[in-house]
């Protein structure tokens, strides 16, 4: 079966479903001599994992991951790094009454079309539950991002009509629904509250930012960083599009408006400012490369909806059981784990676009 691995150099492999044993990741072309550990990984998945809040799901789990290969005394060796988390509070009773019904807005309906036979159990590899193999290989990522000075940095742009007006860096993990503006994260987290009351979900917007990319990064013209980044982002659940710098807003804007000016700050081309994104022709400017997607509104939600059952005939359905009523704030990790993948991908390479580098 395809569609389970992700990069060309720096390669991941996800398995595991949402309501099995667990979930796990297999990174090839990690080099060997970085220094990691479960603490370090753990890290990031805190920031992912089921529970933390009042507006995230109740399912309770650890996520504790554990290494299974590819590290010895604290190093990488070179070889395949597997990673394991255990599912420990999964609870497939709810699935069991409507496993003969198509969820709306789920890919109950597509997996049944594709392969004649599916895991309803919290819809199996559909769920993001399968997201924290990416979440923990994405920490090994950006280990080797920071020897280059690379830092990423995502965030709730956007929740319902709520736009985070202010950005500080600082703010982002200090409120629950990860909005760099804390005026307006307390408003998002009143829209979500409000909507999970009335047995309702809601979307948003995920800003990415990666700082201290090199200019020359990104494969034209098939493999742009572009389109590798889109990709990236893409392949997440619940999230529906993507765009790079003023992105669909460049559809009101002349070219005399968009076009980033360039001048020189010292012995560096820079650009005056920054409307494409940090990328021209797929490749990377040098400049910030920011990036946003949004997220639909959850599709596990209380309120009776219309449906058919496996055979073709009407009926409704109520999905029970823990969901986030919004997928914005435990996005952000999974998002920056991403941008990291991508990023080390093309780090590496790039190394042989050049005759000198070989």
């Amino acid at each position: 079966m395809s569609g389970n691995s992700f990069g060309k150099l720096f390669k991941i492999s996800t398995w595991g479903e949402s309501h099995g044993a667990g979930i796990g990741v297999v990174l090839e072309g990690c080099p060997a001599g970085l220094p990691i550990t479960e603490e370090e990984i753990q890290i990031e998945l805190d920031r992912r994992k089921t529970g933390q809040s009042k507006v995230t799901t109740s399912r309770k789990e650890s996520d504790k991951v554990r290494i299974l290969s590819g590290v010895f005394k604290g190093k990488t060796t070179g070889t395949p790094i597997g990673l394991w988390v255990e599912n420990q509070d999964a609870d497939s009773s709810k699935y069991e009454l409507i496993k003969d019904l198509y969820r709306p807005g789920h890919a109950d309906f597509t997996y049944q079309m594709k392969y004649g036979f599916r895991d309803y159990r919290g819809g199996g590899r559909s769920s993001a539950r399968e997201t924290a193999g990416r979440v923990a290989a994405g920490a090994i990522a950006k280990k080797l991002l920071a020897k280059h000075k690379i830092r990423i940095v995502a965030y709730s742009k956007q929740i319902g009509p709520h736009i985070a007006k202010t950005i500080d860096y600082d703010e982002i993990e200090n409120n629950i629904v990860r909005c760099p503006d804390k005026t307006i994260a307390e408003k998002m987290v009143n829209h979500i509250l409000k909507a999970r009351k009335q047995g309702d979900s809601v979307g948003g917007v995920v800003e990415v930012v990666a700082m201290g990319v090199p200019p020359g990064l990104g494969e034209p013209v098939f493999d742009r960083l572009d389109a590798d980044l889109s990709k990236a982002m893409m392949s997440l659940p619940a999230v529906k599009g993507v765009e790079f710098g003023t992105g669909f807003s460049a559809a009101t804007m002349k070219g005399s408006q968009h076009n980033d000016a360039f001048e020189m700050e010292g012995k560096r081309v820079r650009t005056r400012t920054n409307h494409a994104g940090g990328i021209l022709g797929g490749i990377s400017t040098g400049e910030d490369i920011v990036l946003r997607f949004v997220v639909k509104p959850t599709s596990s939600i209380l309120k009776e909806q219309d449906t058919v059952t496996k055979q073709g005939k009407p009926a409704t359905i109520r999905v029970e059981g823990r969901h986030d009523p919004c997928v914005s704030p435990r996005a952000v990790p999974i998002a920056e784990a991403m941008m990291a993948l991508t990023l080390v991908d093309h780090l590496m390479r790039n190394k042989v676009s050049q005759a000198k580098n070989i």
